[in-house]
């Protein structure tokens, strides 16, 4: 550690929280926010050009996920620590959020000053994980979508058919029909559609 702020890139697409959350972090006198992004595909360049400690990172950002955007940081980026900062504290979220090398991840529901202390936490080398959050995923489970399963189901969410998913995945239809009808299963739903909607709101996609 040295004397120097510690250097946060935060990646957030909601402009006024995104603008509120570096005034509070920049009060801070040990922090500085040192990039801002409004979508998942600028955050490795801005990291790359400003190279932060930690990065804050929203999950459902457009261009890409911040759980894509953390296994590029760790990647490309190895010194950066990941800190993922969410709306949505679903089980799966932090399982895979921790498989991308994230180690941090705090809902948003929380004070400033516990955002600050998680920074200056993961930055020593800690793993800071919202204990409510932790409980749920351990009583969660692992995933039990394949990843073929998983495509074929992010794949009808526009309400495509079986055609239109075989070639999106270069499948063929019955092995989309497959696919599908295992995922039902495995999420203890009626339909695809059920099936995607348990699936989204367990964290597994």
């Amino acid at each position: 550690m040295t004397d120097r702020p510690i250097r946060v890139l935060l990646a957030e697409d909601q402009g006024m929280l995104r603008g509120a959350l570096a005034l509070l972090l920049g009060m801070e006198a040990d922090i500085e926010v040192v990039a801002q992004v409004g979508a998942g595909d600028a955050i490795l360049d801005a990291a790359l050009a400003h190279r932060p400690d930690v990065a804050l990172l929203d999950i459902e950002l457009p261009g890409k996920s911040g759980l894509d955007a953390a296994a590029e940081l760790r990647a490309r980026v190895p010194g950066c620590r990941v800190l993922i900062l969410t709306t949505f504290g679903r089980p799966g979220y932090l399982r895979r959020a921790m498989e991308a090398g994230a180690t941090g991840f705090l809902v948003k529901d929380g004070p400033v000053e516990e955002l600050a202390a998680a920074i200056r936490r993961v930055l020593a080398g800690e793993t800071v994980v919202d204990p409510a959050l932790a409980t749920a995923a351990l009583s969660a489970g692992p995933n039990p979508l394949t990843t073929r399963e998983s495509d074929a189901l992010k794949a009808s969410a526009d309400g495509a058919t079986v055609a239109d998913i075989a070639t999106r995945l270069h499948l063929s239809e019955s092995t989309v029909r497959n696919y599908l009808s295992s995922a039902i299963g495995k999420t203890g739903t009626r339909n695809r559609t059920e099936a995607l909607r348990e699936a989204r709101r367990q964290g597994w996609l």
